[in-house]
């Protein structure tokens, strides 16, 4: 593995964990406002559009004909998720539906 072949294998990376981070960013996003928006539907099947284009298009900027980037390129996707599921906050799933039923009622 030549210098070049190193630099390109950490940039593969890197890119990964910025399309993670605003992948899984962005669905913690969408499930959060999913409670507060008028056509919930819609704003899931846009966001995963919107997410999943936008992860599959930098897989394939990254790759240039390269699987050994692709794979570098999953391995930063999958680091970004593991940091991005710690750092933002958790929500207590059972106040959940006492907001839920707060929102709705008469």
């Amino acid at each position: 593995m030549t210098l070049n072949d190193a630099l390109l294998a950490l940039l593969s990376v890197m890119a990964g964990a910025v399309l993670g981070t605003v992948f899984f960013v962005g669905l913690w996003w969408t499930v959060k406002r999913t409670l507060t928006v008028s056509q919930p539907g819609l704003l899931v099947l846009a966001s995963m559009l919107g997410r999943t284009g936008l992860v599959v298009g930098g897989f394939y900027l990254v790759s240039d004909g390269s699987w050994q980037r692709v794979l570098f390129c999953l391995v930063g996707f999958l680091v970004a998720r593991l940091v991005v599921t710690l750092l933002l906050p958790k929500q207590d799933s059972a106040a959940v539906p006492a907001q839920e039923a707060q929102q709705h009622a008469p």
